[in-house]
Protein backbone atom coordinates (compact mmCIF):
# COMPACT_ATOMS: atom_id res chain seq x y z
CA UNK A 1 0.00 0.00 0.00
CA UNK A 2 1.09 3.23 -1.49
CA UNK A 3 0.90 6.40 0.82
CA UNK A 4 -1.36 9.47 -0.10
CA UNK A 5 -1.69 12.78 0.28
CA UNK A 6 -4.36 15.60 0.37
CA UNK A 7 -5.14 18.34 1.65
CA UNK A 8 -8.95 18.43 3.35
CA UNK A 9 -10.80 21.75 4.33
CA UNK A 10 -11.52 21.53 7.91
CA UNK A 11 -14.41 22.92 9.59
CA UNK A 12 -15.08 23.93 13.01
CA UNK A 13 -17.13 25.31 16.11
CA UNK A 14 -17.41 26.27 19.19
CA UNK A 15 -20.46 25.24 21.39
CA UNK A 16 -21.92 24.58 24.39
CA UNK A 17 -20.94 22.07 27.22
CA UNK A 18 -24.19 20.36 27.67
CA UNK A 19 -25.26 16.83 26.97
CA UNK A 20 -26.41 16.42 23.48
CA UNK A 21 -24.85 19.55 21.53
CA UNK A 22 -22.23 16.80 19.81
CA UNK A 23 -24.97 14.65 18.88
CA UNK A 24 -26.99 17.17 17.59
CA UNK A 25 -24.08 18.27 15.31
CA UNK A 26 -23.40 14.69 14.29
CA UNK A 27 -26.68 14.45 13.46
CA UNK A 28 -27.39 17.27 11.49
CA UNK A 29 -24.16 16.20 9.27
CA UNK A 30 -25.19 12.64 9.15
CA UNK A 31 -28.65 13.49 7.42
CA UNK A 32 -27.07 15.93 5.04
CA UNK A 33 -25.42 12.64 3.99
CA UNK A 34 -21.75 13.36 5.40
CA UNK A 35 -19.75 10.40 5.77
CA UNK A 36 -16.81 12.03 8.71
CA UNK A 37 -13.02 10.79 8.54
CA UNK A 38 -11.73 13.47 11.08
CA UNK A 39 -13.84 14.34 14.43
CA UNK A 40 -12.06 16.14 17.25
CA UNK A 41 -14.04 17.67 20.27
CA UNK A 42 -12.00 19.65 22.66
CA UNK A 43 -12.91 21.44 25.97
CA UNK A 44 -11.92 25.22 25.26
CA UNK A 45 -13.26 26.44 29.17
CA UNK A 46 -15.85 25.35 31.70
CA UNK A 47 -19.00 26.17 29.17
CA UNK A 48 -17.24 25.55 25.69
CA UNK A 49 -16.12 23.52 23.28
CA UNK A 50 -14.57 23.45 20.43
CA UNK A 51 -15.73 20.53 17.27
CA UNK A 52 -13.14 20.00 14.47
CA UNK A 53 -15.03 17.67 11.36
CA UNK A 54 -13.97 16.69 8.06
CA UNK A 55 -14.65 16.02 5.11
CA UNK A 56 -17.75 17.86 4.38
CA UNK A 57 -18.96 17.63 0.84
CA UNK A 58 -21.32 20.00 -1.61
CA UNK A 59 -23.96 22.54 -0.81
CA UNK A 60 -25.99 20.33 1.48
CA UNK A 61 -23.66 18.98 4.01
CA UNK A 62 -21.92 22.55 4.02
CA UNK A 63 -25.50 23.87 4.44
CA UNK A 64 -26.24 21.51 7.59
CA UNK A 65 -22.71 22.65 9.06
CA UNK A 66 -23.63 25.95 8.99
CA UNK A 67 -26.86 25.76 10.22
CA UNK A 68 -25.41 23.64 13.75
CA UNK A 69 -22.98 26.49 13.65
CA UNK A 70 -19.53 25.08 11.80
CA UNK A 71 -17.79 27.11 9.75
CA UNK A 72 -14.30 26.54 7.58
CA UNK A 73 -11.40 26.67 10.38
CA UNK A 74 -9.78 29.79 9.27
CA UNK A 75 -6.03 29.80 9.72
CA UNK A 76 -6.37 26.00 9.10
CA UNK A 77 -4.81 24.09 6.09
CA UNK A 78 -4.86 20.30 6.95
CA UNK A 79 -3.02 17.69 4.94
CA UNK A 80 -4.18 14.33 5.60
CA UNK A 81 -1.87 11.91 5.38
CA UNK A 82 -2.41 7.98 4.95
CA UNK A 83 -0.56 4.60 4.00
CA UNK A 84 1.27 1.78 6.06
CA UNK A 85 1.62 2.41 9.65
CA UNK A 86 5.22 1.70 10.70
CA UNK A 87 7.18 2.26 14.44
CA UNK A 88 8.51 6.11 14.00
CA UNK A 89 6.03 7.46 11.18
CA UNK A 90 5.02 10.64 13.02
CA UNK A 91 8.43 11.37 14.44
CA UNK A 92 10.05 11.38 10.77
CA UNK A 93 7.45 13.40 9.48
CA UNK A 94 7.38 16.10 11.91
CA UNK A 95 11.25 15.75 11.89
CA UNK A 96 10.62 16.26 8.22
CA UNK A 97 8.49 18.72 8.02
CA UNK A 98 10.16 20.90 11.51
CA UNK A 99 13.60 20.67 8.54
CA UNK A 100 11.84 22.73 6.21
CA UNK A 101 10.89 25.49 8.82
CA UNK A 102 7.27 24.76 9.32
CA UNK A 103 5.75 24.80 12.17
CA UNK A 104 3.02 21.99 12.88
CA UNK A 105 0.20 24.05 14.04
CA UNK A 106 -2.03 20.85 15.42
CA UNK A 107 -1.87 17.37 14.35
CA UNK A 108 -4.58 14.44 14.97
CA UNK A 109 -3.45 10.98 14.22
CA UNK A 110 -4.71 7.02 14.60
CA UNK A 111 -3.68 3.42 13.49
CA UNK A 112 -6.41 1.16 12.29
CA UNK A 113 -5.00 -2.41 12.13
CA UNK A 114 -1.90 -1.61 9.90
CA UNK A 115 -2.93 1.72 8.49
CA UNK A 116 -2.24 4.69 9.47
CA UNK A 117 -4.06 8.38 9.26
CA UNK A 118 -2.20 11.82 10.02
CA UNK A 119 -3.94 14.83 9.86
CA UNK A 120 -1.54 18.16 9.81
CA UNK A 121 -2.34 21.71 10.29
CA UNK A 122 -0.72 24.51 9.23
CA UNK A 123 -1.43 28.24 9.61
CA UNK A 124 -0.75 29.07 5.73
CA UNK A 125 -1.74 27.23 2.52
CA UNK A 126 1.91 27.67 1.48
CA UNK A 127 2.74 26.06 4.68
CA UNK A 128 0.64 23.04 3.92
CA UNK A 129 1.85 22.86 0.88
CA UNK A 130 5.40 22.74 1.32
CA UNK A 131 5.10 20.17 3.92
CA UNK A 132 2.99 18.17 1.45
CA UNK A 133 5.88 18.32 -0.74
CA UNK A 134 8.39 16.93 2.08
CA UNK A 135 5.99 14.30 2.88
CA UNK A 136 5.56 13.24 -0.46
CA UNK A 137 9.72 13.05 -0.77
CA UNK A 138 9.83 11.43 2.21
CA UNK A 139 7.51 8.29 2.09
CA UNK A 140 9.10 7.98 -1.41
CA UNK A 141 11.87 7.90 -0.20
CA UNK A 142 11.32 5.32 2.97
CA UNK A 143 9.22 2.87 0.56
CA UNK A 144 12.44 2.50 -1.40
CA UNK A 145 14.62 1.72 1.35
CA UNK A 146 11.99 -1.41 2.44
Amino acid sequence: MAYTTKFVEVWAGDVLNRPGMLARILEALTEAGATLELLIGRRISERTSRVFVAPLKGKKQKAAAGEVGLVPAAGMHALRIEGPDRRGLGAELARAIASADINIRGVSAAVMGRKAVLYFAFKTEEEAKTAAAVARKLLRSAGRRR
